[in-house]
C-alpha cells in the first residue's frame, strides 16, 4: 500500500493502522542504509546508557565540589534520567542485547538505580506487555497507575508526579479493607527496594525543611542533633543529584504519558484510538525533561520495536502519515474529559468508577 493510494476514508481502522507502520517502518529502513551506524542497535543502547550515567555523575560532582549551582544539576540530571527511562522501555521490548542475558539484565538494572522512584523494570515489564494489549481500557494498570482516565483535580494534581501519594490515595479510596491491603501489598512488592528508599527520603527532606520553615517563622529554630543533621546533609545532596531530577522527571512523564493516551470509551486493538500527539509549543517544558514524549510515543504503538532515537528521527514522516490517517494531534479537550476519546462530558457513573482502579 503506497501513500499515494491510501485514503482514509476507503481504509478501516486496522487498515489505517498498518499504513502507518508500513511508512515509518519504510523510513527507518531508509534511515539505516543512510547511516549505517544506526544498524548497531546494541552498541548505540550501551553507550547512550553510558553517557547517561557519565552525565549523571558529572554533573553531581561538579555540584558537590561547588562548580555547579544547585539548580543546574538538578534540570542535568532530571534530563539524563529521561534518557534511562527510554532505554528502559526499548530494554522492556527486548531491543538491546537481546540474546545476551547479562549484558540485557546489566542494562536493566543500571537504568533502575539512574531512576530509583521507578517500579521494578523486570515487573514493569509486563505491565507494558498487558498495556499495549488492552492499552485504553480498566485493565490497563500502567497507565491507571499513573492516573490515565483520572478526573482532573486536586487529587490528580498529586498522584500524577509521586507514586507513593497515588498509591495512598488508591488505598483510602478502596471500599473494602481486603482492597486496602491488596494495594498496599503490592506497593511494597513492585517499588522495594529503591523507590521505597527514594520516596521515602523526598518525604523527610520535605518535612525537616518545612519544619525547619515554621520553627524560623515562629522565632523559635529547632536545635537538631548532630546525627541528625550529618544525616540530613546527605539527603540535602541526594535530593540535588537524584531524589529531585526524578520528582521532577516523574511528573513530566506522567502527565505528558497519562493525558496523550485514551481511556474508558477506546476500540479494543484500535491503535488510532488509543494515543494523541501531545507537541504543543507550550508543553516543551515537560518533554525537556521526558525526552519528547508527547510528540513521539504514539509512534511506537505503531511501531513497537523501533528505538526510542529512531522514533525522533522519523517523527516528521510519522506525524504527517499519523495526521492523514487521523491520529489526533494536540487534542486539549482531553484534560476536561479525564482522557475519555469521545468528546462529550465524562458521565458521573464513570468518573466514580475511575477513582477505584487499584
Amino acid at each position: 500500500m503506497d501513500r499515494t493510494s491510501a485514503s482514509p476514508q476507503r481504509l478501516n481502522a486496522a487498515q489505517r493502522s498498518a499504513h502507518i507502520r508500513e511508512v515509518v517502518l519504510a523510513k527507518g529502513v531508509e534511515l539505516r542504509e543512510r547511516y549505517p551506524i544506526l544498524k548497531h542497535q546494541d552498541a548505540l543502547g550501551a553507550g547512550i546508557l553510558t553517557f547517561a550515567l557519565a552525565g549523571m555523575i558529572g554533573s553531581a560532582a561538579l555540584y558537590i565540589n561547588g562548580y555547579l549551582a544547585w539548580w543546574a544539576c538538578l534540570l542535568f540530571n532530571a534530563f539524563f534520567a529521561s534518557l534511562t527511562h527510554e532505554l528502559e522501555h526499548d530494554l522492556i521490548h527486548s531491543m538491546y542485547f537481546r540474546k545476551q542475558r547479562v549484558p540485557h539484565n546489566l542494562m536493566m538494572g543500571l537504568v533502575w538505580l539512574a531512576r530509583p522512584s521507578t517500579i521494578n523494570p523486570w515487573i514493569r515489564r509486563h505491565l507494558h506487555l498487558n498495556h499495549h494489549k488492552v492499552s485504553g481500557t480498566e485493565t490497563d494498570m500502567e497507565e491507571r497507575a499513573i492516573t490515565n482516565g483520572e478526573p482532573w483535580g486536586f487529587a490528580r494534581l498529586l498522584m500524577v508526579g509521586d507514586n507513593m501519594m497515588s498509591a495512598f490515595i488508591r488505598m483510602l479510596r478502596a471500599k473494602t479493607w481486603a482492597h486496602k491491603f491488596s494495594i498496599i501489598k503490592r506497593v511494597l512488592k513492585v517499588y522495594a527496594p529503591l523507590a521505597l528508599l527514594h520516596w521515602g527520603a523526598w518525604y523527610v527532606f520535605l518535612g525537616f525543611h518545612a519544619v525547619n520553615g515554621i520553627a524560623h517563622l515562629m522565632g523559635a529554630p529547632i536545635e537538631w542533633s548532630a546525627i541528625t543533621l550529618s544525616v540530613m546533609n546527605v539527603i540535602d545532596i541526594a535530593a540535588v543529584v537524584i531524589i529531585g531530577p526524578n520528582v521532577l522527571r516523574t511528573f513530566c512523564l506522567h502527565f505528558i504519558s497519562s493525558n496523550m493516551h485514551y481511556y474508558g470509551d477506546v476500540e479494543l486493538g484500535n491503535v488510532i484510538q488509543q494515543t494523541q500527539v501531545l507537541n504543543a509549543w507550550w508543553l516543551w517544558p515537560l518533554q525537556a525533561f521526558c525526552f519528547n514524549f508527547g510528540s513521539t510515543h504514539g509512534i511506537h504503538h505503531f511501531v513497537v520495536k523501533e528505538p526510542f532515537y529512531i522514533r525522533q528521527m522519523t517523527a516528521p514522516v510519522a506525524h504527517e502519515v499519523m495526521r492523514e490517517m487521523g491520529v489526533r494531534f494536540n487534542d486539549i479537550g482531553t484534560f476536561a474529559r479525564a482522557n475519555r476519546f469521545t468528546r462529550k462530558e465524562v458521565p458521573e457513573s464513570r468518573q466514580m468508577q475511575a477513582t477505584t482502579i487499584n
